[in-house]
This record gives structure tokens, sequence and C-alpha cells, in this order.
């Protein structure tokens, strides 16, 4: 397992799996081990998948400064990374929160990045706004399912302001195409692999300037996929389509079926996605 230095000393480690051009990945969580990205549902066929663990997360060393774990802080490391490994212009993809770090990276470094794929964003970083609505539209899509009764409770209690310690662990069923075994397990993995800590401090105070970011992704001229998933409450279609919005050169794709991860809904029909756009 390879590793490196950012640029604040701290070791982070890298995966490196698959056949053909590299394509640099970011995990969400936020700060969550990259490990659950696995091979992106078979993507490993075509590209040689470059997995960061974030700092303090996987193989990666804690920080002598946990202060570094907010987002911007950490373009740094990518950064870092892409030196390492020898590329004038990375194929950038990134999941859920880690697109955050991936539009930090982006604004800041607009000549660095070739293609850039944006799978189910987190906003934060460029101040998409997504209402209570659009979570629980998309959310009645799923009205037959024997779990939707206590899910959509809970949902709705969530956006109202009223969760409890319970409601975020009963509306994850939402999250995936099915509610089965292996969705239960990939779930509760979750906590396992994520730093609390660095979770905590990802999206503190100043690590977001959206303004600035959305201005400089204006002038981001390459080719961008923003890949929804049809059952994602977390990332709603319609906030997905405005976040796509923002690019002069972006594609917008929704995925029939799938919730939060859809290599994992449907693995064929995520890698036909992904594929042109992220292919040099």
């Amino acid at each position: 397992m390879p590793t490196f230095a950012a640029p604040d000393g701290t070791r982070l480690a890298y995966h490196a799996s698959g056949d053909g051009p590299p394509l640099v990945c970011l995990p969400g969580g936020p700060m969550r081990d990259s490990a659950y990205l696995g091979t992106l549902g078979g993507l490993t066929a075509h590209r040689r998948l470059i997995r960061l663990d974030l700092r303090g997360t996987g193989a990666s060393d804690a920080p002598a400064d946990p202060a570094s774990y907010r987002c911007d802080r950490q373009v740094d490391d990518v950064e870092a990374l892409r030196v390492e490994l020898g590329l004038d212009r990375l194929d950038l993809l990134a999941h859920s929160a880690g697109a955050n770090l991936a539009a930090l990276y982006t604004a800041r470094h607009p000549d660095r990045v070739a293609h850039l794929t944006l799978v189910t964003p987190s906003v934060y970083a460029v101040g998409v706004e997504i209402t209570a609505e659009d979570r629980l539209e998309v959310a009645r899509l799923r009205g037959s399912e024997p779990w939707f009764g206590p899910a959509f409770a809970a949902l709705k209690n969530i956006t109202a302001g009223r969760a409890t310690p319970d409601s975020w662990q009963a509306i994850s069923p939402f999250a995936y195409a099915r509610w089965d075994e292996t969705a239960r397990a990939v779930d509760e993995a979750d906590t396992k692999q994520t730093n609390a800590e660095a979770a905590a401090a990802y999206a503190t105070e100043g690590a977001f300037a959206p303004t600035d970011t959305r201005a400089a992704l204006a002038a981001f001229t390459s080719p961008v996929l923003v890949l929804a998933g049809e059952f994602d409450i977390s990332a709603p279609p319609r906030a997905m389509a405005e976040y796509a919005g923002l690019f002069p050169n972006a594609e917008l794709v929704v995925q029939p079926g799938a919730g939060h991860m859809p290599w994992l809904d449907d693995a064929e029909r995520f890698v036909a996605l992904v594929l042109p756009v992220s292919s040099p």
C-alpha cells in the first residue's frame, strides 16, 4: 500500500486497483475509510482506481492538528496526491461528502482536473439548497416498501427539526434500492469506518465559501458528470440538476432505481453511465 507525505507532514495512504487510465476517487462520509467504495461496481475493469484514504481514515495517519480535518484544508492533500502520482491532470471522482472536497479542489486547481464525476454529491461547498419537500417527494416513491411507514415518519421528524437519536437509523433503508442483507452490512459498517472526530471538523466554520466556489466552477470548462440516484433522499434529483447547472459543461444523469450508493444498486448500469464521461 503506497503512502506519501501531505504538505503538513501527515502520512497519507492510497489504494490502487484495476486496469486502465487512473481515476482518483475521494470517499464520502464525511471522513469515511475509502474501502467502502470497493471496485465501484466493477469500474476497475476499465480504470485504475486510486482511492485516497483521507487523513485520519483508513490507513492514513491522523494529523497533529485536528483542525486540518476541515474540508478546505484537505485540498492540499489532493494536490499532493496528484504530484505523487506524477499526473499533469486528474480524472477525479467523488462520492457524497467527498464531492465538497472535489469541488474545492477543482475551484482552486481548475487546470489540474481533466474530468470531474460527482456521484450523489453533498452540496455544502456550492450552497445548493435541498428543501424538506425535495427529500419527502423522493421518499414517497418508496411508498410500497414494507419498511416505508416508520422510515417516512422518521424522515418527516428529521426534516421538521424533531429528530430523535433513533431517527437517523430509521431512515437508513432510503439509501439503498434494496434493504437487504448486503445493504444492512454496508450501513452497519459506516460507523466503524468513519472517523467521528474528523467528521465533526469537516464542515466547521470557514470550510466553505459557496459564492466564491460557484464563481470558480462557472469558469471550469472541462467535462463534468453529476450522477443522481432516483431514490436518493440525500441528493435529490432536483437539487442535483441545480448542481449540474453550476458548470458550463456538465451532464446530469439520474440512475433509475438507485439510492445513495448507485454502484451497489445496479453495478452494470452505474459503470455504463460513469465510464463515458470519466474516460480520457
